[in-house]
Order: structure tokens, then sequence, then C-alpha cells
């Protein structure tokens, strides 16, 4: 990775992909975007590729348990495969292996030394 912010997108898991865009649409006078539903239940936050800010999603997820690492803080790659092949011997684990999300690119769902679930991202 370069040296420079990694991130570049993030997940909230929701239990109810509606309730949750009123509820974010309301605090932030913001407008969701829905995402085609082969992503899974999906709506993203505005995004301006040409400043500086990063975007993120609401997901919802079956099974939500409330306050349970529902946040997912996605980093970028240039292969995922690159950070997962080091994942293990530092201490963490692999919980989705690199799959690919259409026109998105790819995502790896890794865990950290705590627990903590990361995303990596590349278009390769």
């Amino acid at each position: 990775m370069k040296n420079v912010n990694p991130v570049n997108w993030f997940d909230i898991n929701v239990s109810n992909l509606n309730n949750a865009k009123e509820f974010y649409e309301a605090i932030f006078n913001i407008k969701l975007v829905d995402f085609p539903i082969e992503a899974g239940k999906q709506a993203g936050f505005p995004f301006d590729p040409k400043s500086g800010n990063i975007t993120g999603a609401l997901v919802e997820k079956e099974n939500f348990i409330a306050g349970n690492n529902n946040t997912v803080v996605y980093f970028e790659s240039e292969d995922c495969t690159i950070e997962e092949a080091k994942v293990e011997k530092a201490g963490g684990k692999i919980i989705r292996p690199k799959m690919f999300i259409g026109e998105f690119g790819f995502v790896s769902i890794l865990m950290d030394i705590d627990g903590n679930a990361i995303g990596l991202h590349s278009m390769k």
C-alpha cells in the first residue's frame, strides 16, 4: 500500500434498510441511492469522486445483532490477495476471501487480532 490514508469505503450493517435510510436521510439531510439487488439490499451515501471524502453504504443483514461489530471499514488495495496472504501470519483470520462484486471490483473481509471485521477493496 502507498503511504497515504488507505480507507476508501465503509459498510454500516443494519436490520432494516428502509428504516435505516429514513434515519440517515433525516439526520444528515441527504438522499441515499439504492444499489442493484444483486449486491444485496444496500443503499449508498452520496459521493463526489473529485472530493477527498470516502463513501459507503447501509447494508441490510439477516440475523442482525445490534452492537455486534456492525461497521466495516474497507481499505484500498491493489489486489485483495496481497493483504490476504499476510493476515494469518499477523494473527488475523480471513472471513470471506476475495470475491467479485461486479462493476465495483473485488472485496475481502478479514478479522483483525481483536476480532474486528475489516475489508479490502480492489479493482483487480
